[in-house]
């Protein structure tokens, strides 16, 4: 009777255990089942300051790049010893060579329209959302690259993969 008793007890306890587990990363669900703040959009920038003179502070313009945001460009060009002032027309020289056959400047909102449907067409069956199974890798799983069969189509093409191990012999 003490056997049978204590293997409930164990059993009891192994199901607590696993029911109270977080079964699945929330990384790679589909849609964001979190209410709190998008912890990837705080960005950290300078301290502020405080101007000897406040009159010389610029009017607020709406839209305009605050003093104190971070300039990962201009930082990069002096880290290098250039001068940010004088590297103006680069990126938009950069910009044009880009869109040149014909590129939308928008699509970062096309392609993230896009992925919205595309992940409201591919959200998983019935039960599949009701237990909030991942289905990530079955939803993008056409659009995955298999490198290897890549990299044999590329040889068989004569393309040359400098970075890849040496074909087997």
């Amino acid at each position: 009777m003490p056997r049978l008793t204590i293997s409930a007890l164990l059993g009891a306890s192994m199901l607590t255990l696993v029911a109270c587990s977080s079964g699945t990363p929330q990384l790679m669900n589909l849609r964001n089942t979190e209410e709190g703040p998008d912890e990837f959009a705080v960005l950290p920038t300078a301290p502020l300051e405080v101007p000897e003179n406040l009159a010389s502070l610029p009017e607020p313009t709406p839209g305009a790049r605050n003093r104190v945001d971070p300039d990962p460009e201009g930082d990069a060009i002096a880290a290098l010893g250039g001068n940010a002032g004088r590297a103006g027309g680069a990126g938009a020289n950069l910009m044009n060579h880009a869109t040149r056959f014909g590129v939308s400047s928008d699509i970062r909102p096309v392609l993230a329209a896009e992925d919205e449907e595309f992940r409201r067409r591919n959200d998983g069956l019935i039960l599949e959302r009701m237990f909030g199974t991942n289905v990530y890798f079955e939803a993008y799983r056409r659009q995955a690259l298999d490198r290897y069969a890549e990299l044999e189509r590329l040889r068989r093409m004569g393309v040359r993969t400098p970075a890849a191990p040496p074909p087997a012999e």
